[in-house]
């Protein structure tokens, strides 16, 4: 047991190596070149990149869960081919995928969205057919990666990221250092339970927490609910007069037109947005909260009652005075991005 902690004790730092701040150490890959893979539910992108990030040339292709982890596996294969570099080979291949994950073994621990990759060993997968080291991250880890380097957080020691879109996940920067945990899986922000009588979450495990009340579907549903109840909007006929076809980018349009029921459905979901930001700034007072995904577009109707639970519910205002809540930077590159930059890590460590 003793040898067994040693051993992972240097792993946890060789892992820390791997995810330091780029410029601290010398690049030692020969290749200019890495390439980016980031793996969704729905899509499958690929990106050769430079040392600064810079995408050159991309491809893509829809995942296609139901068809198993190998054919999964093709497709990815196939996007790599397509952005392999002009001349050599690439430096190194970074993945961005669904947790959680362990990014020392590179193995795919549970994903939701793609059930095929239960115990996945994706990162061993794409080394032994592609032939180039690569390293593993999970998307929301590697997309606060990015966003600290690179985008809204660059000069930032402590960050938190959350993304809202169709799940609800974060990335947590400490002491200039990405927070991975004991077992690699920490920052699962969106599990974080924040009405224990809510709605039940899509994972099927609990109630109330914040995925199941601030993610796109979850703004959805209950804009649905509430005009099943009768009450006036303009929803249905943004919606062509379907109203499953309602979305979060619905929502938010209607509440741009000043639809109050639209409005009030946004200051809700950014009301349980904002008791997470008050955890999260008691434990971690990071110096910064980066909001991305989908639902982010949306800006202060969501962004703005958040701010103003911060600011109430906080038992200090040291705690949210210097701490802006803003809209992430990179768009929809982020996790691209964040795994190229996992790849030049891979590189220096």
């Amino acid at each position: 047991q003793a040898e067994d902690g040693i051993r992972d004790a240097q792993e946890s730092r060789g892992l820390g190596d791997v995810y330091k701040r780029q410029g601290e150490g010398v690049m030692r890959a020969e290749g200019e070149w890495v390439i980016a893979v980031d793996v969704g539910g729905t899509q499958i992108r690929a990106a050769l990149c430079d040392r600064a990030g810079t995408i050159d040339r991309r491809a893509s292709d829809l995942t296609r869960d139901e068809e198993g982890a190998e054919r999964i596996m093709r497709r990815i294969l196939q996007a790599i081919a397509a952005v392999w570099p002009p001349t050599g080979r690439p430096a190194a291949i970074g993945i961005s995928a669904p947790g959680p994950l362990d990014p020392w073994t590179g193995v795919i621990l549970r994903c939701q969205n793609i059930a095929a990759w239960d115990g996945y060993p994706l990162r061993a997968a794409i080394e032994e057919r592609v032939g180039v080291r690569a390293a593993l991250g999970k998307d929301t880890n590697l997309a606060a990666l990015a966003e600290w380097r690179l985008g809204a957080g660059q000069g930032t020691s402590h960050m938190i990221y959350l993304t809202l879109s169709t799940g609800v996940g974060s990335g947590i920067i400490v002491d200039g250092r990405l927070l991975l945990g004991a077992q690699g899986i920490a920052a699962e922000a969106g599990c974080m339970i924040i009405q224990p009588d809510g709605p039940a979450c899509t994972c099927g495990n609990h109630r109330g927490c914040l995925e199941s009340l601030a993610s796109g579907p979850a703004i959805a549903r209950e804009a649905r609910q509430r005009l099943a109840a009768g009450e006036p909007s303009c929803l249905t006929e943004l919606a062509g007069g379907d109203t499953e076809a309602i979305s979060a980018k619905t929502v938010h349009q209607a509440a741009r037109l000043g639809d109050a029921l639209a409005c009030d459905v946004l200051r809700r979901a950014g009301e349980a947005l904002g008791i997470a930001l008050v955890n999260l700034a008691h434990l971690f007072n990071p110096q910064l909260f980066v909001i991305g995904g989908s639902v982010s577009k949306a800006g202060d109707l969501i962004l703005e009652p958040a701010r103003q639970v911060l600011r109430t519910h906080t038992i200090v205002d040291l705690f949210w005075r210097q701490t802006p809540v803003v809209t992430a930077a990179l768009g929809d590159d982020v996790g691209l991005i964040g795994a190229a930059l996992l790849a030049w890590d891979v590189c220096a460590a």
